[in-house]
């Protein structure tokens, strides 16, 4: 039986603020901190000692947050439901000696980060986001939202051949933005952060900083039908998955028979290995933390462990009106169509028969209608952090997303019901 949607249009729009608000995963981490908090939410230093207190907790670590919500009544071998996402998406990343040029123009040194689209990147008026590590330990974050940086595409009188043979970029000398006239100076950019930040050049000791489109999104389509904007994949997910945790943790507590659980990892697209990616200790280490401080021991973690389920939620493809025989011929997921259910038998998504059942379920419950995603047998699949979670923790794990367009491109597109679709299905699935 379904109950009634929780979520709508509203939503969306929502969302479209949250990407805007989250130009960079520590922006993300934050954003969601915040709408947490308006939650009840409280964050715990990893520090520090934990106890068996029952409401929300999070924990930030740079470019991830862990968030749970402990009911009344909670066992110390209670099961969890988690939904998983990544914070981080394919863009540029400022080198630690970022000040170059040449021929009288002033650059910013970049490196590709993660498998972006890089012709996207061309000719779009980008800001400067991230956080910057100052002298005394402490990081701050910065963000410079307006046109500040541009990677200009060459004129096409000068290449005959980008319309016929196709454009062709060098990641090196290619795609270093310019942002200035003169004569390059080192520490430039360094000293305009941290004026942009009001700190001291001097204290600022390390950054990770990364350009992004100002350009906001925006509703598209004869009736408003799609959004496009940047970052889709994967602060979508996290977006909605921060909203359902919210939601569910204000339902009474006799309803929760599971502790509800959101996940949002950096690093993603390069491989999840860090200590805020999937493929670190972190998410394993709250948990484990989470149920000794609710009195329990090695028993318990494995009884709790042995019960919890996980939804990965990152995006997927939408069919493709002008690539169709790139997708599989009899799997054909479409924009406001609901959320997608991701398979591959040889486990570059983790679902299987019995996973399919707990996501359908939540759908149902929810009202929500649902699609399924397999990879044409002649393209290779693409992978994400649920395979990583179940081999990592012996976790149930079950791969899901909304499907979009442009996946990967500075600015991607998706069905402006979709959001809400998913974020709906990821209340029932929390709530049980």
């Amino acid at each position: 039986m379904s109950s009634s949607p929780r979520f709508d249009r509203g939503h969306t729009d929502d969302l479209m603020a949250f990407l805007m608000a989250a130009p960079s995963p520590y922006h993300a981490v934050a954003a969601a901190a915040a709408r947490l908090e308006k939650a009840g939410f409280r964050q715990v230093e990893e520090t520090a000692a934990w106890d068996g207190t029952t409401g929300g907790k999070y924990v930030l670590r740079g470019g991830a947050i862990v968030a749970w919500y402990v009911p009344e009544g909670a066992g110390a071998h209670t099961a969890f439901r988690i939904v998983g996402a990544h914070t981080d998406s394919p863009n540029l990343r400022v080198k630690p000696l970022p000040d170059t040029g040449a021929y009288g123009w002033r650059q910013i040194a970049v490196e590709i980060y993660g498998g972006t689209l890089l012709n996207t990147w061309l000719d779009r008026d980008l800001g400067l986001a991230g956080r910057i590590s100052l002298r005394d330990g402490t990081d701050r974050l910065v963000s410079v939202d307006r046109p500040l940086l541009r990677v200009p595409q060459l004129a096409v009188h000068l290449d005959r051949s980008a319309n016929t043979d196709g454009l062709k970029l060098d990641r090196q000398k290619h795609m270093q933005p310019i942002w200035g006239l003169g004569d390059v100076e080192e520490g430039d950019l360094i000293r305009f952060v941290a004026e942009e930040a009001g700190v001291d050049a001097e204290d600022i000791t390390g950054w990770d900083l990364m350009p992004h489109p100002v350009e906001p999104p925006s509703y598209l389509g004869r009736d408003r039908e799609l959004v496009a904007g940047p970052r889709m994949d994967n602060l979508l997910s996290v977006h909605a998955a921060t909203a359902a945790l919210a939601a569910v943790a204000g339902q009474p507590d006799a309803e929760l028979p599971y502790i509800p659980v959101m996940a949002a990892f950096d690093h993603e697209e390069n491989g999840s290995q860090s200590d805020t990616g999937a493929d670190g200790p972190l998410l394993g280490t709250v948990l484990e933390r989470s149920v000794f401080a609710r009195g329990g021991g090695y028993e318990d973690r494995a009884r709790a462990f042995a019960g919890t389920v996980c939804l990965s939620s990152d995006t997927g493809h939408a069919i493709h009106p002008n690539y169709a025989e790139r997708h599989d011929p009899t799997h054909h997921p479409v924009v406001n169509g609901g959320p997608i259910l991701k398979i591959n038998v040889n486990m570059r998504y983790a679902t299987d028969g019995s996973g399919r059942s707990v996501f359908a379920a939540a759908c149902e419950k929810a009202g929500v209608p649902w699609q399924t995603f397999v990879s044409n047998n002649a393209m290779p699949c693409g992978t994400t952090i649920g395979p990583i979670t179940a081999a990592r923790h012996g976790i149930r794990t079950v791969d899901i997303g909304v499907a979009i367009l442009s996946m990967h491109s500075a600015r991607e597109l998706c069905g402006a019901d979709d959001p809400y679709l998913l974020a709906n299905a990821l209340v029932a699935f929390l709530a049980g």
